[in-house]
This record gives C-alpha cells, sequence and structure tokens, in this order.
C-alpha cells in the first residue's frame, strides 16, 4: 500500500513538474509551484517525516505561493511569460547531469529501514536512549533540534527572519514609491 501511495505521489510530481514547464501564464504557475510544494509536504508525511512535511507546507506551498501572486499582482504588463531564450539545449544538459550526480551520490546510501548498517544510527539510537536524561525535554524531536542542534536551529531561524524582514522592506518601499508617485502627480 505505502508502494502504490509513493508512486501515485510521484507520478502527480512529475505531472505537476512537467505541467509547470509548459504554462505560459504566470497566474497558473504560481499555483502549479503551490501544487508542486503541497505535493512534495504529502510525499514527507508517507516518508515519516512530519515536522519537514509541515515546514513544506507552511513554507513551500504557503509563504512561497502567497509571495508570488502578490508579486504578480503588482505587475502592469499583463501575467503573460515571455520567453527571450532562443536555445533549451544548455539547461537541459544542466538539468540531465544533476540529475545523474545525484543518483550517483545516492549509491552508498543504506537501505531504507536498514538500521544496523548505518552509522548515523548509532546516533538515532543514543538520541532515544539518552535523549531525555541529558536534555530534560520530553518530546524526542524538541530535544534533538533544541538541544542536539540548538545552533544549527538558531541558524536556520535566523535566516528565515532576516528573509522575512527583506520581504516586508521591500514590500514597504513598494508603497512608499507609489505614495510618491500619487503625491507627485504621476
Amino acid at each position: 500500500m505505502s508502494l502504490v501511495v509513493n508512486l501515485v505521489l510521484l507520478v502527480f510530481l512529475l505531472v505537476m513538474a512537467l505541467a509547470v514547464l509548459k504554462t505560459r501564464h504566470l497566474f497558473a504557475m504560481a499555483m502549479l509551484f503551490g501544487l508542486y510544494s503541497l505535493l512534495v509536504a504529502g510525499l514527507f508525511v508517507v516518508l515519516d517525516a512530519p515536522d519537514v512535511a509541515f515546514t513544506e507546507a507552511a513554507v513551500g506551498t504557503g509563504i512561497s505561493t502567497v509571495l508570488m501572486l502578490v508579486t504578480l499582482a503588482s505587475i502592469k504588463d499583463g501575467h503573460e511569460l515571455v520567453s527571450t531564450q532562443k536555445s533549451r539545449a544548455a539547461p537541459l544538459i544542466i538539468c540531465i547531469l544533476m540529475g545523474g550526480l545525484l543518483i550517483y551520490g545516492t549509491h552508498d546510501i543504506a537501505e531504507l529501514g536498514d538500521g544496523k548498517s548505518a552509522p548515523h544510527m548509532q546516533v538515532a539510537a543514543r538520541y532515544i536512549e539518552k535523549g531525555q536524561e541529558e536534555t530534560g525535554v520530553p518530546n524526542l524531536v524538541t530535544a534533538v533540534l533544541a538541544s542536539y542542534r540548538g545552533f544549527d536551529t538558531l541558524g536556520e531561524v535566523t535566516v528565515v527572519l532576516t528573509a522575512g524582514i527583506g520581504v516586508l522592506m521591500l514590500l514597504g518601499s513598494r508603497k512608499k514609491i507609489r505614495i510618491k508617485e500619487v503625491s507627485n502627480g504621476k
């Protein structure tokens, strides 16, 4: 059953990716990107990573889609994609090479569920066995994110906060420009 769900989600992801590539209307493209992110979040849920799925749903489906739609709403010339690129061979070659490198990079990864051969499973076993004792936090995920990986989490929060402030500054400066244009009679 799980294999069927994974295959169906992967097929939907492929269909969404192809639809994004084929559409010429930017509004439809933004909505398809949102659907793609939602499908990725569903795939993460099926792969037992609900925390990653929640982040993907919130950031990928929610915030990114809203930012794309706000950007499209501020465009005056329309929402049709105009391509100036004459040849698509170079991007295709780069994508194929990167895909090949990614597939080659996975040959050393342990089989899914094979906990004995993977060295990271020893670390995971330690977190499970001694996590509550060493951190004093009853929730294992919170213990890992807030204690064992505290500096990493702090860095991630800093990046997200900085990006949010940057977006707010861009939106705020856009309003000031419009106010000046209106007051100057433009």
